[in-house]
């Protein structure tokens, strides 16, 4: 990727929580490139390909203005990672009048957000995995539990609430998100306990949504959509704890529909 940022899409978004999302959409910006390498990525057009259109910081901070004024609840800046310090210099630029969020695969490092404190009001960050085998297999990671863990554990200091408005839309606060991968009930419920077990604050988001994309493929295990077993056997374990800070997706949203269109609008 080049050194300024280069995003696919910039638009308002209808399919993040319903904290987020709300009834006017979530003013999200899609960058491309990505700081992991997952095999069954739905953004691979733009994760792994590249695709998208180099912007200034100037006009990455109209682009914030424009989102803003369209009415969206939020900034939503997705895959940020390897942009920060230009998303930093935009904001500087403009800062909306509405929460930013930074929505991450979670392959972050802690002193990053460290250095950028006071510049982010949600943290929507992923627990991909705590299995250092399946981050190697499956994002070409292996010290991605390491350095997640230590994201989450830093974003849940810097916002130790989640602060709601009167309509229901999240101000500022943390979502710990976890997507369900095929034989993948037993990471969900160990993500679920470490979560549970070391950020109470923070809301759970389960994931169903899963549909092989890129890759997948050539990994038969995951070459299929989660069954309806798998999918009941989390959310029954998460059901039968005391945390009640989760959000689930229905088993619907495993539909490639809901994949947004890569086409520069916004742009």
């Amino acid at each position: 990727m080049p050194l300024l940022p280069r995003a696919a899409r910039a638009a308002l978004h209808f399919w993040e929580e319903p904290c987020i999302s709300g009834t006017k959409g979530s003013g999200t910006v899609f960058f491309s490139g990505c700081s992991l390498s997952c095999v069954f990525c739905q953004n691979y057009e733009i994760s792994h390909d590249g695709f998208g259109k180099t912007v200034s910081i100037n006009r990455l901070s109209e682009i914030f203005r424009e989102l803003e004024a369209a009415g969206a609840h939020n900034i939503n800046l997705v895959n940020p990672t390897h942009y920060v310090y230009a998303i930093k210099q935009a904001l500087d630029i403009y800062r909306p009048k509405i929460p930013i969020v930074y929505n991450s695969g979670g392959y972050d490092r802690a002193e990053t957000f460290k250095e950028l404190y006071g510049y982010f009001d949600i943290f929507l960050i992923d627990l991909k995995y705590l299995s250092t085998d399946k981050a190697r297999l499956y994002s070409g990671a292996a010290d991605y539990p390491e350095f997640a863990k230590a994201a989450v554990l830093e974003c849940c200091r810097q916002q130790p609430e989640c602060v709601f408005d009167s309509d229901g839309i999240m101000q500022k606060g943390v979502i710990v998100r976890h997507l369900i991968l095929p034989q993948g009930t037993g990471e969900a419920i160990a993500v679920f306990d470490w979560v549970r077990e070391n950020t109470p604050s923070a809301y759970f988001s389960i994931m169903s949504q899963y549909v092989p994309c890129g890759r997948a493929e050539d990994y038969p295990v995951i070459n299929r959509r989660i069954t309806k077993r798998e999918y009941e056997k989390v959310l029954s374990y998460i059901c039968e704890s005391s945390f009640e800070k989760v959000y689930f997706q229905q088993r619907t949203s495993a539909d490639g529909q809901y994949i947004p269109p890569f086409d520069l609008s916004g742009i």
